[in-house]
């Protein structure tokens, strides 16, 4: 009795192993198995496809999970083990079954897919994100083969029809009362493959090539804002077109600032004389303006004082957003003599009157306690 090979040690990765892991060791096994760099050894010729059928599960999210449920078995006589179709990744759907009982297949391959997108995190500083920037970002991507321009074919060389699916694209297989079709693992859906592949790209029409890519940061975006740049995902196969890049946005935490919306928030200590008597500070801004606040005279730790226009700037539209002070009275801790000499003139001269919320929350405790 044969033992299953497990799709993952046919990769040699873990269980665990992410998509670009899986990719990467795909790469390098196709590479080390492709028929045309062994001569027409037959047990290679076996190892390629083996791997090709693996990736060919592992690189999709929906084939990958019904693998790991159930393997093979999740493809195989009914599929999702006794659960039958649901879920199977090979079945999509009601039309498959009148497809196959009544012939009103989709006929023809469906050609090379589209590249993967990519993502990208970029980390700005809020004064960045205030007044936006031009900045690069380099990435490892894959891209047009230089060498057969794309085609995975050597110069002369074209492609013929794949052996595996008759040049559909797609195999059949008997699940039951039921024949569902799934992507053809030899030729990934193409129809075709190359008879003589490329010595570089080994087939596949791309490479992977250090990227470098100028991005433009609107002023106003914020923590999570989304840049897409089309066409600069990964190369699809064999001249399909490009995916596109995500550059996802994070700002970083600010010594001063803290940010909502348009809207800037900021701590600002002044001294208690400014808070009895009143007077204005400045407070610089990120849009490196001195902005004079007003104190008005008896103001209490934790008042907000708004200043129109000094927050963020709207994405992509007109108009900022306001800067909001919350004051906080600070007490002195080092007095002179003299200092000391004029406070304590002051505290003889205290009716109770001066700080009536400090008057009045002393009568309601003494009430309370019956005092």
């Amino acid at each position: 009795m044969s033992t299953e090979v497990d799709y993952y040690e046919l990769l040699e990765v873990e269980r665990t192993a992410d998509d670009a892991t899986i990719k990467s060791a795909y790469r390098k096994l196709a590479m080390k198995y492709h028929p045309d760099k062994n001569g027409g050894c037959k047990d290679h010729e076996a190892k390629f496809k083996a791997v090709n059928e693996a990736y060919d599960c592992l690189k999709d999210p929906q084939k990958r999970a019904a693998y790991d449920r159930f393997g093979k078995a999740a493809f195989q006589n009914g599929g999702m083990g006794s659960g039958g179709f649901r879920g199977d990744p090979g079945f999509e759907g009601f039309s498959d079954i009148f497809e196959s009982i009544f012939g009103m297949g989709r006929q023809g391959p469906r050609g090379p897919q589209r590249g993967a997108d990519l993502r990208y995190d970029l980390e700005i500083t809020l004064e960045e994100a205030f007044h936006g920037k031009q900045t690069e970002v380099s990435l490892e991507v894959s891209t047009q083969c230089g060498t057969c321009a794309g085609t995975g074919a050597k110069a002369g060389a074209g492609a013929r029809g794949c052996n595996t699916c008759g040049g559909m694209g797609k195999v059949r297989a008997q699940q039951g009362f039921f024949v569902v079709e799934r992507t053809c693992p030899t030729c990934h859906g193409a129809g075709e493959v190359i008879s003589d592949p490329c010595n570089v790209c080994y087939g596949e029409g791309r490479v992977d090539k250090q990227k470098t890519l100028s991005v433009n940061i609107p002023p106003g975006v914020d923590e999570g804002t989304r840049i897409r740049l089309s066409g600069e995902g990964e190369c699809g196969p064999r001249g399909a077109p490009c995916g596109d890049l995500y550059i996802f946005l994070h700002v970083k935490r600010h010594p001063i600032f803290e940010r909502e919306g348009t809207t800037l928030y900021c701590r600002c200590p002044i001294s208690f004389t400014t808070a009895a008597l009143g007077g204005s500070i400045e407070v610089p801004g990120l849009d490196k303006q001195a902005h004079e606040i007003r104190i008005p005279a008896g103001i209490q730790s934790g008042k907000q004082l708004r200043q129109r226009g000094a927050g963020m700037p709207v994405l992509n539209g007109r108009g900022q957003g306001d800067m909001v002070v919350q004051v906080e009275v600070e007490t002195p801790t080092k007095l002179t003599a003299k200092q000391k000499a004029l406070l304590e003139e002051f505290r003889a001269t205290e009716t109770g009157d001066e700080c009536p919320e400090s008057r009045g929350f002393f009568e309601k405790l003494k009430s309370a306690l019956g005092a």
